[in-house]
């Protein structure tokens, strides 16, 4: 008789339940792990309610019934044959996988840029292929991209690797330069780890933005120069005057905010750079003559962490990055509705699950 595990299955918008299912075993290739932490993301939120950019799509991006959570980390249970040789991995390790589950056969696969994959499974989305960490067990597929980590990091650290990778590519798609005015636009968990991974590019100042004076509280804590309550004061303007006229060099959205998107445009020097990271949830609009012919910009985006996996375990590890000012709240598996709540609520930073309380 099969084992069975807790788990929160997603069956559609605002319709998430505990249950009990059966408990993942390792096939060629595969690991399993028991999850050590669980973090519950903004986008896990957005999913949650119904966001069109999960559920709209031609085909859906959701793939339901599913477990969520894609950012996690855990202890190895079981190694299906030839997963140890693969991944480096023995029974008790602690470990990580990437957020994407990559299929290894598309022109970005293999060409190296595993993020971008055309089928673009990512783990707490599709049913079968990449059920999540919000659960008890959770199996790494085969083309997984795993990496061990110490065995005594701590779990407000371990939960956060994932927000970190994605962090780091953020900020380096910035192209950030010694002595840089930096606006970064949002102060939530990707905000305020993009703040610290910015912190070690050595910049002139750093401008945080956002409508939560307790977020913004937390930022001048990490270190940036000057925070902008977005309600009380016009960012674009506060800018201006902090850079003689000029405007920010370089622009990281990551708060979500559609109108962030033209307070950035506005906010940029000319020749600057504007990093497009924020997962929004509706549509905005822009002038694009500002990009091109007033202003001659550079438009970057940013999605996942390629590659930057092994640099945040390290920062979080040696202490590099905080983690104790961003995992704000500690639930068990079976209150994970009150975490969703609080992110959709705005209410403190990051919310870790633990499945073992």
């Amino acid at each position: 008789m099969s084992e069975t595990m807790q788990a929160v299955r997603n069956h559609g918008p605002r319709d998430f339940r505990l249950e009990k299912i059966e408990k993942p075993l390792a096939r060629r290739g595969e690991v399993v792990i028991k999850i050590d932490a669980a973090g519950i993301c903004g986008s896990d939120g957005k999913c949650y309610a119904g966001s069109a950019m999960f559920w709209e799509g031609k085909p859906a991006y959701v793939k339901p019934p599913v477990t969520p959570g894609h950012e996690f980390f855990g202890t190895v249970v079981e190694l299906g044959e030839g997963a140890a040789e693969k991944f480096g991995l023995k029974v008790g390790d602690k470990t990580i996988a990437e957020q994407i589950n990559p299929c290894d056969r598309c022109r970005y696969c293999r060409s190296g840029k595993y993020w971008m994959c055309e089928v673009h499974d990512i783990y707490g989305f599709q049913r079968d292929t990449a059920d999540g960490a919000w659960a008890e067990y959770m199996r790494f597929g085969p083309n997984s991209r795993v990496h061990k980590m110490p065995a005594d990091i701590r779990r407000e650290a371990g939960v956060l690797v994932e927000p970190l990778s994605c962090a780091i590519h953020a900020v380096e798609r910035g192209e950030i330069q010694l002595g840089d005015t930096v606006v970064l636009a949002g102060a939530g968990t990707l905000g305020l780890l993009m703040l610290q991974v910015i912190k070690l590019k050595n910049p002139g100042q750093i401008i945080v933005t956002d409508a939560k004076p307790e977020r913004l509280e937390i930022a001048k804590a990490l270190g940036a120069t000057h925070t902008v309550n977005v309600k009380e004061t016009d960012p674009v303007a506060r800018v201006k005057s902090l850079t003689d006229g000029y405007g920010t060099d370089v622009f990281i959205e990551a708060s979500g905010y559609a109108p962030a998107v033209v307070q950035g445009i506005d906010m940029l020097r000319k020749l600057g750079t504007f990093v497009a990271f924020g997962v929004f949830g509706e549509k905005t609009t822009i002038d694009w003559s500002i990009i091109g012919d007033r202003k001659e910009l550079n438009i970057h985006g940013s999605h996942l962490g390629p590659y930057s996996y092994p640099r945040a375990i390290d920062y979080l590890y040696r202490g590099v990055v905080r983690s104790d000012l961003i995992v704000t709240s500690r639930l068990p598996l079976g209150q994970f509705q009150q975490g969703l709540d609080s992110v959709l609520a705005g209410k403190g930073v990051k919310v870790m699950l633990d499945p073992a309380a």
